[in-house]
């Protein structure tokens, strides 16, 4: 299926494409990487187009302070938390305590470090008692699927539901259909259309209908993964990500669980 890389506008006034939705992976300014949006410009654009609420995340510092800032100066509800990489430490108890403190509601694990920071069976351990201890959604980043059902086992044995399998197709997760089924078990699958984005890996959009399927709309979860300055800002593209899924016959009351119950029961359940 072509993709055209061009903004949406909400239908009307009254029927906004992205009422109530809420992107939970989206990329901001400041960066070490060019990003189209502040994390301020995110949420008045977000605001804009009636959205519950987006979700700050940065490869490389805590967003749980940004977004409070950002909430405080908008009006309009973000939230952040903390990437697990070699900038904070890697596996760092003590970030995640401290994000946490701050009221910080996502812990990823290593994304951009996930080759380089251990796989630490005790630290993860410890990690995971404060998430459990903080309702805090658990996040399994950029590793691989072997590990990612190490995790999930480990996060659901302490009670954890909150847990995220982040992009499954993208090339860093490479997991297929059946193992996806089965991390749906106990986690939920995020499926970011970044993925079929020209620049990023051109993934067919087929591949997201497939696994929503296979796995149903309730076990998964519409993101973006978007910020980056070549293309649209997030809230354009969740509305070209919606209107794909329309188009390829996922039913508006799929793509609402997916996009704004899912969510929403990550965030305030």
């Amino acid at each position: 299926m072509k993709l055209e890389n061009k903004e949406i506008t909400s239908d009307s006034n009254k029927h906004p494409v992205l009422k109530d939705v809420t992107d939970i992976h989206i990329h901001t300014a400041p960066d070490i990487k060019p990003r189209l949006e502040s994390d301020i410009e995110a949420a008045l654009n977000s605001k804009k187009e009636f959205m519950h609420s987006i979700v700050l995340k940065s490869h490389i510092e805590p967003t749980a302070g940004r977004a409070k800032i950002a909430s405080e100066v908008t009006g309009f509800p973000v939230f952040g938390g903390v990437v697990l990489n070699e900038s904070v430490g890697g596996l760092n108890l003590e970030a995640v305590k401290t994000c946490a403190a701050m009221d910080g509601k996502f812990v990823w694990f290593p994304t951009i470090s996930a080759s380089s920071v251990k796989f630490d069976m005790n630290k993860i351990e410890e990690i995971i008692h404060v998430i459990a201890d903080n309702n805090m959604v658990l996040l399994t980043g950029h590793l691989k699927p072997e590990e990612i059902f190490k995790l999930i086992d480990m996060a659901h044995g302490q009670g954890i539901w909150k847990i995220v399998v982040n992009h499954p197709f993208a090339g860093v997760v490479s997991a297929t259909l059946n193992e996806q089924k089965e991390m749906s078990k106990h986690a939920f699958l995020e499926h970011c259309y970044v993925t079929c984005m020209e620049k990023h890996q051109n993934l067919d959009p087929l591949n997201i209908k497939n696994s929503i399927r296979k796995v149903g709309a309730d076990r998964c979860i519409m993101a973006t993964d978007f910020g980056q300055k070549h293309n649209l800002s997030p809230s354009h593209g969740m509305k070209m990500y919606i209107k794909t899924m329309e188009a390829m016959g996922i039913k508006k009351s799929e793509i609402r669980r997916m996009s704004i119950g899912n969510p929403k029961n990550l965030i305030y359940k």
